[in-house]
């Protein structure tokens, strides 16, 4: 069997397993959407404010040096 054929062949199977999903709806995915861009915002607040206090820690630390 030649690439080409291989190819074909593996599109058509994609195709036919992509019929067998139930997708969400609008609704569910306007939902996760807005708790994904939620959580970001949290961990970026989180990562932020750890950063700041490792920051402030290693200038208290290079100043006694």
């Amino acid at each position: 069997m030649s690439f080409f054929n291989s190819a074909i062949q593996f599109f058509k199977e994609a195709y036919v397993e992509l019929t067998k999903v139930t997708w969400l709806g609008k609704k569910e995915v306007v939902a996760t959407t807005v708790v994904v861009i939620i959580f970001i915002i949290i961990l970026s607040i989180f990562v932020s404010f750890v950063d700041l206090i490792l920051s402030t820690i290693l200038g208290i630390i290079l100043k006694l040096g």
